[in-house]
């Protein structure tokens, strides 16, 4: 297996004097990213890293950022993207526990480093677009030299990814080369990437959603960098460098559908959409093919420690679905993708029968090494030889997941397991139901009670009782919320999942 660092010079020496990276007006070939690769890698050496150290970045989606990524893949350092959205302390925690021996940080976020818990680093960081003289990443790219690629082991660490943190403080995970490249080999049979396709990056870089452009970068395509989100910015973006294919979760492409001047834009290029961390309605899904025209859609299901998929639902198989009007299958996330490993097992570890529910574990070249210093956890999820996503799934006889849950999202009460999707998916029914999460709060007869928390759809009005009444016949009276919370908006991580942990929070202290 080679490493990140051959993939990088054998990528770029087969298509040396073509477009790369686009950005802005300006245009780079994969020669001159390679170079700039190089350089990038000699300031970490003139920064006195050395092989295995780990260095920090909080910045946005562009190219400088992900120059700096690759320069740690080719000299053997271990880059550790941070979500620059977090409070200044849990930065700090994540500093401290990765030991990052440099912080290259964009200007657009130096207030960061005003706060208290992170003054340590006001002196020393490098800063992207500064005119700092001895403290800017472009000065000291100009004075660094160009150094050759550091020959390490696949199966060394890569990168560091921090989980978001929904289930609790977050977890650093530790992807190897190995881990990253089998994923890209493994999705690509079923993406299709090819040479002639830009890919968009609008996943931020610290989200393992980003690794996804691994699968065009083994093929030679192009990549552009979206900044920051924003509905009609991503269609200026996909119009202005025709796109061809891109990641985004669900609540992104619906608020896209939605930009009122939608049709004015050239939409034509984009050929390929994955959407992931939920599922989408059938009808949005309609909408989303309806509106791009010639588009296909692949549903992707993975995790951080798993570089991060494991099944997508293909073309094909929306395809057939929206056919035969088999909205349920439009419910699954897919098929294993080829190399990787999926079973539904009971809390003994035992694998259930097609359709019964249970954890879905995996076994693949692209499960993670471990969480970093939390030797504890990593045994707890990596045993018997399988890692243990915590997910609730099922599997049917055509060989389809279905998830269900995530375990710590079930909930149990007065001694019957609820799982809350499952809540939610009827709640979405309701016309005047625009987001909701079903989450299970302390209740002392039941042990938990049933909270749906609703945002209500625009310039509309509704009532409890107009959601309980529409829950009846539909579910078992048991599986029905008898307490609604109506918020102005959910608490959302960076990739727009709703955070359940927050609300739990939040409700759990009024009950």
């Amino acid at each position: 297996m080679a490493t990140l660092a051959e993939v990088l010079r054998t990528v770029s020496l087969q298509h040396h004097d073509k477009i790369a990276f686009w950005e802005a007006d300006n245009q780079y070939t994969y020669g001159q990213f390679l170079q700039k690769v190089q350089r990038s890698a000699g300031i970490l050496k003139n920064m006195g890293l050395k092989h295995g150290d780990r260095f920090a970045i909080i910045a946005p989606n562009r190219f400088d950022t992900a120059t700096l990524v690759s320069a740690g893949y080719w000299s053997g350092t271990v880059p550790v993207p941070l979500n620059f959205r977090l409070a200044p302390p849990e930065i700090h925690y994540m500093l401290e526990d990765c030991k990052a021996k440099c912080l290259f940080i964009d200007d657009n976020f130096a207030d960061l480093l005003n706060h208290d818990a992170l003054k340590f680093w006001t002196d020393t960081a490098v800063f992207f677009g500064s005119n700092k003289e001895n403290r800017s990443y472009d000065t000291m790219l100009e004075k660094a030299d160009k150094v050759p690629a550091f020959r390490c082991n696949p199966d060394e660490d890569a990168i560091i990814l921090y989980t978001g943190g929904t289930t609790g403080r977050s977890k650093g995970v530790r992807l190897s080369h190995r881990n990253v490249i089998s994923d890209a080999l493994q999705c690509a049979p079923v993406l299709g990437p090819s040479c002639d396709d830009i890919y968009l990056h609008a996943a931020p870089m610290f989200h393992s959603a980003d690794l996804l452009g691994m699968v065009w970068f083994l093929f030679g395509a192009g990549h552009v960098y979206m900044p920051s989100f924003s509905p009609a910015g991503l269609l200026e973006i996909i119009e202005r460098h025709s796109i061809t294919f891109t990641m985004l979760p669900p609540t992104m492409i619906i608020m896209a559908l939605q930009v009122p001047s939608f049709d004015r834009y050239n939409l034509s290029s984009l050929r390929g959409l994955i959407y992931g961390a939920s599922p989408m309605a059938a009808e949005w899904i309609k909408k989303t093919i309806d509106s791009f025209p010639g588009v296909e859609l692949y549903q992707g299901y993975g995790l951080t420690e798993t570089s991060p998929l494991l099944t997508i639902l293909s073309w094909h198989a929306h395809r057939e679905a929206l056919e035969a009007n088999n909205h349920e299958r439009l419910k699954s996330c897919g098929r294993p993708v080829p190399g990787v490993e999926l079973r539904i097992v009971n809390d003994n570890d035992k694998e259930v029968h097609p359709g019964n529910p249970g954890e879905v574990v995996t076994r693949a070249a692209n499960i993670m090494r471990g969480y970093l210093n939390l030797e504890d956890d990593t045994i707890e999820v990596l045993r018997n030889g399988w890692f243990h996503t915590g997910d609730v799934g099922k599997i049917d006889a055509d060989g389809f997941l279905y998830l269900l849950d995530r375990k710590k999202d079930m909930v149990i009460s007065g001694g019957e397991n609820i799982y809350t999707s499952e809540v939610e998916a009827v709640l979405y029914k309701h016309p005047d139901v625009h987001e909701v999460a079903v989450i299970g709060i302390p209740d002392e007869k039941y042990g938990e009670a049933l909270m749906a928390v609703i945002v209500p759809a625009p310039d509309t009005s509704i009532t409890p009782d107009d959601i309980i009444q529409h829950c009846r016949g539909k579910i078992g009276g048991y599986k029905i919320p008898r307490r609604i919370q109506f918020v102005e908006e959910m608490p959302k991580s960076a990739l727009g999942k709703t955070l359940k942990s927050e609300l739990r929070k939040n409700f759990s202290s009024k009950s």
